[in-house]
């Protein structure tokens, strides 16, 4: 009980889970303390998992039987998921298949002994993407990229593009790269140092395990390696979405206006001269142009992770990718990188992104798995000069300012902070941090801001159904409940800056949530009552001498 709760527990609550007699219960924590398993924290009263569970894990690790741990959900998982499901685990340059069931029907078949290539496979581009960076690397330059189908990865910059998305999602997929037909979706089972001793991967027909379908096995992977080892992962998104609240109000305009069923829809962004809504899918990297009127959604897919876009001022679009800050034609796809702030960080990306009032692209920065405060927060010039604004930041996230442009908010999403500094346009000099807004880890995580001409600032809360709008003050004003419980970000658009849209994810979803939410990943709009700043264009002449 000690080591499963999500907060550290008191005895009265630990007393009142184990439905024990008191006193019983009493000598039992007591011998627990007494052998270092569990510890008290005197001050708050609560207790946590003791030291010597640390000494134990080292023996289990050192007669771990991986093949044994894996069956009961090699077993489970096929059932099921009615597909074959193998365990693999790294064999040179190759991925070794050691086990695996398949199911009664039609389905894919696996033989235990058979190696596969790295580079066309999800269970050998899984294993490469979570290894140690420098093996990673020289493991990579070992590779011959081999095709196989016409779907084969050969070109090194799109495989290792691959590997950076399948780091931020958790799991890796093959659609026909490696035998025509068969699709595969595969997650790593990290060991004690985090790095992998195997893989989980499902393979069936690719008619069965589609898009639609391969999405929601990995979240199933994910769940059952952590089972297998014990180890909770490193990815801090989140699989389990919060009840619903019953306080939050839904208006009776809200609508899903693009019911896409993006992984993770983010960054809304209104373009005044296009008339559109540009947004992104995260981790089906792509970038949209919605058209209110008509109803049609635009797609430039990147080949790439793309985790914001802003309209320019000659038209193009500028855009946060795993490269850098660059620019984008979105007619023909052409990136042309403008300046990279964390080059040589191959542990980060990049992540929400806006064009500050003075002109500038404001950016944050996260690790990849979202597992360290390793992010940043930059401040890019149009000529490409790049300063650092904050360190030690989990995920930077949404960004915005108040009307008169003297205060910026900015959100660290893991910790659930929506920050407040004085604001300087022009140099873009940041002072006197504080704290506007605390979202408690029962009621969601802050993700996407943005405030209106009031000074409202309005806040997607992930994992809560709803988005927050919250006075300068950093009072609670009013929430908006949504049918979703992943909103992801939110923007003021139309002529009028008066419609609220609201993109949302279904990534990591389980079944059942997606059941109850079918909309997930889709895009939503209605008209709050209140409109949005306007909205400013990068303009890349800026930057030129003369």
């Amino acid at each position: 009980m000690v080591a499963d709760a999500e907060t550290p527990m008191r005895f009265a609550d630990l007393l009142r889970q184990s439905g024990l007699p008191k006193p019983t219960f009493a000598r039992i924590l007591r011998t627990l303390i007494a052998f270092g398993l569990v510890r008290q924290n005197e001050e708050r009263g609560t207790y946590v998992i003791g030291p010597r569970f640390l000494e134990l894990s080292h023996r289990v690790w050192d007669t771990f039987d991986l093949p044994t741990a894996a069956a009961p959900e090699l077993e489970r998982l096929s059932a099921e998921l009615g597909e074959t499901v193998a365990l693999c685990k790294l064999d040179g340059e190759h991925v070794l298949y050691i086990d695996e069931r398949s199911g009664d029907g039609l389905g894919v078949r696996v033989d235990t002994g058979r190696r596969a290539p790295l580079h066309c496979t999800a269970a050998g581009k899984v294993l490469l993407a979570f290894q140690e960076p420098g093996f990673a690397r020289a493991l990579l330059e070992r590779l011959v990229l081999e095709r196989f189908t016409a779907h084969t990865i050969t070109g090194i910059e799109a495989l290792q593009a691959d590997l950076t998305l399948t780091r931020a999602r958790g799991y890796s997929v093959s659609y026909e790269e490696h035998l025509a037909g068969v699709n595969s979706v595969a997650v790593a089972i990290a060991g004690k140092d985090g790095t992998p001793i195997g893989a989980l991967v499902t393979l069936g027909p690719s008619s069965r395990l589609d898009a639609s379908h391969i999405h929601p096995v990995g979240r199933e992977l994910i769940a059952a390696a952590r089972r297998i080892t014990g180890a909770a992962g490193a990815i801090a998104i989140s699989s389990r979405p919060r009840p619903r609240s019953s306080q939050s109000q839904t208006p009776d305009d809200l609508a899903c206006v693009l019911p896409w069923g993006a992984q993770l829809g983010e960054a809304p962004v209104w373009d005044p001269v296009t008339r559109k809504l540009c947004w992104v899918d995260i981790l089906h990297p792509a970038v949209y142009r919605f058209d209110p009127k008509s109803g049609r959604n635009e797609i430039c897919e990147t080949g790439k992770l793309v985790s914001a876009v802003m309209p320019c001022a000659d038209g193009r679009l500028v855009a946060a990718t795993q490269d850098g800050i660059e620019f984008l034609d979105f007619a023909s796809g052409r990136l042309d990188t403008l300046v990279d702030p964390e080059a040589g960080i191959q542990e980060n990306r990049l992540n929400d992104a806006k064009v500050g009032p003075g002109g500038a692209i404001w950016v944050g920065s996260m690790r990849l798995d979202a597992s360290k405060p390793s992010g940043a927060l930059y401040r890019v010039g149009a000529d490409g000069t790049v300063a650092r604004k904050e360190s030690g930041i989990s995920v930077g996230n949404g960004m915005a300012w108040s009307p008169d442009n003297s205060v910026f908010y900015f959100v660290d999403t893991v910790p659930g902070l929506i920050y407040a500094y004085d604001f300087q346009p022009g140099e873009g000099v940041l002072a006197n941090r504080r704290v506007l807004a605390r979202i408690p880890e029962a009621e969601g995580r802050p993700d996407g801001i943005a405030v209106d001409t009031e000074g409202g600032i309005w806040c997607a809360i992930w994992d809560g159904w709803r988005v927050n709008r919250y006075l300068p003050d950093g009072r609670l004003e009013r929430s908006i409940d949504l049918p979703v419980p992943r909103p992801t970000s939110i923007a003021f658009g139309g002529d009028d800056m008066a419609t609220l849209y609201i993109t949302s994810a279904r990534t990591r979803l389980p079944a059942s949530t997606l059941s109850e939410a079918p909309l997930s990943g889709g895009l939503f709009a209605c008209r709050p009552g209140w409109r949005g700043t306007p909205v400013t264009l990068f303009d890349p002449s800026a930057g030129l001498p003369g």
